[in-house]
C-alpha cells in the first residue's frame, strides 16, 4: 500500500482529487498542516465525491510528527528541483511520497536533508510545474506499475473477458 502526503496543500480541489485518487488506489493520505481551507469544505468535498469513506485520512501538525507516528522506511519526494526523474527509481511497498504545497512546493530543509530521496516528473524547462493532483495521480500509478498493481487489477467487468463484447468495430 502507497502513502500519499501532501504537505501543506492550499487548493481544496486538488487535496479533494488527490483524495479520489487515493480511494481508487487504496493509497493511504496523509495531510500535513496547514491546510489552506477546511477538511470540511465543501470544493474538498464535491472534488472527492463520493469516495470519502474509502479513504483512509490521517492529519498532522508537522512533517516531524508525521514521522514520529509512522515506520516511515521508503519515502521520496516530489519536486521540480530534483536532479533525477521518477522513472530511475524502484518503489517499493508501503512507500511514502511527498508532495509539497501549490505555491511553494517541499520546504527547502526537508528537501536538503533528504537530497537523495528527491526526483520530479520531467517536463520542458519553460514550464514551472504541474498541477498536483496530476503530479500525485503520475507518481501513484508509476508506483502502482512497479508494484503488480496490488489488489487492484481484475476488479473491473471489462477485466473479464467474457464481458467483452469486442468493441465498436469488433464486426471489421
Amino acid at each position: 500500500m502507497l502513502n500519499i502526503v501532501l504537505v501543506e496543500p492550499e487548493i481544496p480541489m486538488n487535496t479533494g482529487n488527490i483524495a479520489r485518487t487515493c480511494a481508487a488506489t487504496r493509497s493511504r493520505l496523509h495531510l500535513i498542516r496547514p491546510l489552506g481551507f477546511d477538511i470540511s469544505d465543501r470544493a474538498v468535498k464535491r472534488a472527492g465525491l463520493d469516495y470519502w469513506h474509502m479513504v483512509d485520512l490521517s492529519v498532522y501538525d508537522s512533517i516531524e510528527e508525521l514521522f514520529a507516528k509512522n515506520q516511515v522506511r521508503a519515502f521520496w519526494l516530489a519536486t521540480t528541483k530534483a536532479p533525477r526523474d521518477y522513472s530511475s527509481v524502484h518503489f517499493q511497498d508501503d512507500c511514502w511520497l511527498f508532495f509539497g504545497k501549490e505555491t511553494a512546493g517541499l520546504p527547502q530543509w526537508f528537501r536538503e536533508a533528504h537530497a537523495e530521496r528527491c526526483l520530479r516528473i520531467p517536463m520542458r524547462p519553460d514550464a514551472r510545474s504541474l498541477n498536483l493532483a496530476n503530479s500525485v495521480a503520475i507518481l501513484t500509478y508509476e508506483a502502482l506499475r512497479q508494484l503488480g498493481f496490488p489488489q487492484l487489477r481484475n476488479e473491473g467487468e471489462m477485466a473479464d473477458p467474457g464481458h467483452w463484447d469486442g468493441g465498436p468495430n469488433k464486426d471489421e
